[in-house]
């Protein structure tokens, strides 16, 4: 056994923890992800970078769709971004597709189309940190790398009896250790995904499967009846509520688009036109003089028709938008420059637009 003792972490190591997981992986992890059986590191960083926060069954088909339209590292960095940002659209985080393009032009750039096997040299690319590094190494040349992921962190709270929340720097700092720690000299493919495996799809954040679990009998939390206690919550505060009126502009079969800036929501990505960007939820109702300012600089008005409001969770705050129907007799040019495009309708299906308005659109 060996014993782990700093000031915020003290545990003791089994030796047998790695070759269990190991075992249990290979007997009863998963083996047909599209990604697998593969060393092609071009599509395990894909899938590495689609898979943060954000489950598998939804990562699938955009995995997929995004490989066919970009089937390796030089025909993503070769092609236009906003190309990028439609095939990604709807999947969320948009900033991990602006970095997707950036790394693959990177790699290109810099390495000749090759993933660096290094681990940090892989750290210093666009969106890729050193937990990600670590899996993509792992997975497409054998190299020996701990991880720490989300579910990681949930295992090894839970099996160790890990104190508080795992995301602040003190605890994260213990973890990283006890992941380095655990490293086995040999299979590191198969731990590594088990470690993935046993997060997904036993030991996951509500009910989890402690009956099938390898390490039932070993684990901290689940002898001490603290599942549901481990690892910490973050403490919670009020979600700030935020309100816009967003106006669905229309004239001859397009709609009016805005490019959203770089960064911030959506960021990159086309949306619709605002009257007022992200106000307090105690703002409201838009005044009809502040909405004919708004769209005076589009044209001439013919009909504005009041439509649903819906509401959106970001992971920071709750947006809550009134979209208002605006048919329009007469536009100005200006409205066509800059960052305004208008769009058919036919192709607002394959647009870069974020989830929630591309339901609004098309649906």
């Amino acid at each position: 056994m060996k014993r782990i003792v700093t000031d915020q972490l003290d545990v003791t190591i089994d030796p047998t923890f790695s070759a269990t997981l190991i075992q249990w992986q290979q007997q009863y992890g998963r083996h047909q992800l599209p990604w697998q059986k593969t060393r092609d590191a071009y599509r395990i960083w894909l899938s590495e970078i689609m898979l943060q926060q954000t489950q598998v069954a939804t990562v699938i088909p955009y995995y997929q769709r995004f490989l066919q339209r970009f089937p390796t590292i030089f025909s993503l960095a070769e092609a236009p971004v906003d190309d990028v940002m439609a095939h990604w659209s709807g999947l969320g985080y948009y900033t991990r597709a602006r970095n997707l393009h950036r790394c693959a032009q990177r790699i290109v750039a810099d390495y000749g189309g090759q993933f660096p096997a290094d681990v940090e040299l892989l750290s210093d690319l666009p969106g890729i940190g050193p937990s990600t590094a670590a899996a993509i190494t792992a997975f497409a040349y054998g190299t020996r790398a701990a991880i720490l992921d989300g579910n990681v962190k949930r295992v090894f709270c839970r099996a160790f009896g890990v104190e508080g929340f795992p995301g602040a720097t003190s605890v994260e700092k213990q973890l990283w250790q006890l992941a380095i720690t655990l490293l086995p000299e040999q299979s590191i493919e198969a731990y590594t995904q088990g470690l993935m495996d046993l997060g997904a799809t036993l030991c996951t954040r509500s009910r989890p499967r402690c009956h099938e679990c390898p390490f039932a009998s070993r684990c901290i939390a689940h002898n001490t009846q603290r599942v549901n206690e481990l690892p910490m919550r973050k403490p919670k505060k009020a979600v700030p509520e935020k309100f816009t009126v967003m106006l669905v502009i229309e004239h001859d079969q397009h709609i009016l688009l805005e490019q959203r800036p770089p960064t911030g929501i959506w960021g990159g990505l086309l949306s619709l036109p605002e009257v007022s960007r992200l106000m307090a939820a105690s703002e409201r109702p838009v005044s009809k003089e502040a909405l004919h300012t708004e769209l005076a600089e589009f044209g001439d008005v013919e009909a504005i028709s009041v439509m649903p409001e819906f509401t959106h969770a970001f992971s920071h705050y709750k947006l809550t938008v009134a979209p208002l129907r605006v048919k329009m007799k007469r536009v100005f040019m200006m409205a066509a420059q800059a960052n305004y495009q208008w769009l058919p309708v036919a192709k607002l299906k394959q647009a870069a637009l974020p989830a929630p308005i591309k339901k609004l659109l098309v649906d």
